[in-house]
């Protein structure tokens, strides 16, 4: 099925609005881009499927160190995919670069492999499922 280049503009906004919510950690953004009943695929769960946002939830949780500045992270999404599965359904699949720094403050670039699926739920798109690989 032929994605519309809006259907796929809107779908790469919200992968990215999703990936800045994570990386500032804001929970409200998060939530509003999510499904209840998100499942997942990542590195952090040792090969078990994720459900729900408890999981999730603890990360956003977790206290910064007040002693140190936040560090500036920046997201690129490479060679994008977007296709259209149905009306309602999406899949979106691309390799993340994770620019950010190290403890020494020098720049370092982290890559992994990331294929998200978005719902149609109530005339709004909902990511649903996702699936993240580190690079072997």
């Amino acid at each position: 099925m032929t994605t519309p280049a809006s259907v796929t503009a809107e779908l790469l906004d919200l992968s990215r609005q999703l990936l800045a919510a994570v990386a500032t950690g804001d929970w409200t953004a998060y939530r509003r881009l999510v499904a209840d009943d998100l499942t997942c695929f990542e590195p952090e769960a040792r090969g078990q499927l994720v459900e729900g946002l408890a999981f999730h939830e603890f990360y956003f949780r977790l206290p910064g160190d007040p002693s140190k500045p936040a560090r500036p992270v920046t997201n690129t999404l490479a060679s994008p995919v977007v296709k259209l599965l149905s009306d309602t359904v999406a899949l979106v699949a691309y390799v993340r670069l994770t620019q950010t720094l190290d403890d020494a403050g020098r720049p370092v670039t982290k890559p992994c492999e990331e294929t998200r699926l978005w719902a149609k739920v109530g005339g709004n798109w909902k990511h649903v499922h996702f699936h993240r690989s580190l690079p072997s």
